[in-house]
């Protein structure tokens, strides 16, 4: 559900209180964060989230891999470890079982991969969906929710933008499977390293860039934390073929959605590459996590994501508010 409309929704809803609830949706978070009941204050909070799509890449087994790794992500951005999984499927009657058993096998190696168990799931007879529901474990002391940004921090972003038109590309035969192949790499793989990461230097916040885009989620990161988010145009890291494709008119319809959405809470400077804006406010598949962490602490983050072999890519900075959530340039 685009953003906009995702915002309005919730507004309309009443939600009582819950003293268990450290992390809901009022936020627009990644994910719930919930406490044990009768647990010590310090024992381990529940973590739990949803995620499932269409296709995003014809290969069955990359599209179960990157629909696991997409919903892990959310786990991983609000700090925690997954614990266990549900499968979420649905498949058109009589579909190819041989095809399914791979969107299988690539989401429960996937799964695997992140210390977690496939504790059970659900199908339905539909159009082709997969994905699951999510649920970790994390210190209440150290999430890393929308609301923990603040002015002077340092913004990292640990997989380089789009995705959205990769795949869209690809959707249109522009480009073939092998080139699109080291996307769908990129997009399965799990950010375990780059949480561990934040979490050992002590980041104060993050969000990981999936469906609302770079825009769309630093904006979230930006409105719960009541900073203004500046990126860096010529830092932020683009995957090799993406501008070039963008320059052809290739995105997918989330870019045009976001860039109405959040015009009036975003700004983009005019010297900007227009192709490069698109892919800002595109939607990604299964992409990094944007950490925003003290400055006093960023060469503790940069030393903890060059270990574990993360890429180390300072976007932008959070300052003071300045009337826009997001500032591009």
């Amino acid at each position: 559900m685009p953003l906009g409309r995702l915002a309005q929704v919730l507004r309309s809803v009443n939600r009582p209180g819950d003293a268990r609830l450290l992390v809901g949706p009022d936020t627009l978070d990644d994910a719930g964060v919930v406490r044990i009941p009768n647990a010590d204050p310090t024992a381990p909070a529940l973590v739990q989230t949803v995620d499932f799509f269409p296709p995003v890449v014809d290969d069955p087994y990359y599209y179960g891999a990157v629909a696991a790794a997409n919903a892990l992500s959310d786990v991983y951005a609000m700090g925690g470890q997954p614990l266990c999984a549900l499968t979420i499927a649905g498949f058109p009657k009589d579909f190819d079982e041989g095809t399914i058993g791979e969107i299988m096998r690539g989401g429960f190696e996937k799964v695997a991969e992140a210390g977690a168990v496939v504790a059970g799931g659900h199908t339905v007879e539909s159009d082709v969906q997969f994905g699951f529901a999510v649920t970790g474990l994390v210190d209440p002391a150290a999430v890393t929710a929308n609301t923990g940004a603040a002015a002077g921090d340092r913004v990292y972003l640990t997989k380089p933008v789009g995705m959205g038109t990769m795949t869209t590309a690809a959707k249109r035969q522009v480009i073939d499977w092998p080139t699109m192949l080291p996307a769908a790499v990129q997009m399965a793989t799990l950010n375990a390293a780059a949480a561990q990461a934040m979490v050992s230097a002590g980041a104060r916040a993050a969000t990981d860039v999936t469906g609302f885009g770079l825009m769309g989620h630093g904006r979230n990161l930006a409105r719960g934390s009541g900073a203004t988010l500046r990126l860096w145009p010529a830092s932020i890291p683009v995957f090799p073929g993406a501008l070039e494709l963008a320059r052809q008119g290739i995105a997918s319809g989330g870019s045009k959605r976001g860039q109405s959405t959040l015009a009036d809470e975003v700004s983009v400077g005019a010297d900007v590459d227009p192709a490069l804006v698109t892919i800002c406010f595109d939607s990604e598949t299964s992409g990094g996590l944007l950490i925003a962490i003290a400055p006093e602490r960023a060469a503790d983050l940069e030393r903890e994501l060059a270990a574990r072999g993360v890429p180390v890519v300072e976007v932008g900075e959070f300052v003071a508010s300045t009337g826009r959530l997001v500032e591009l340039g």
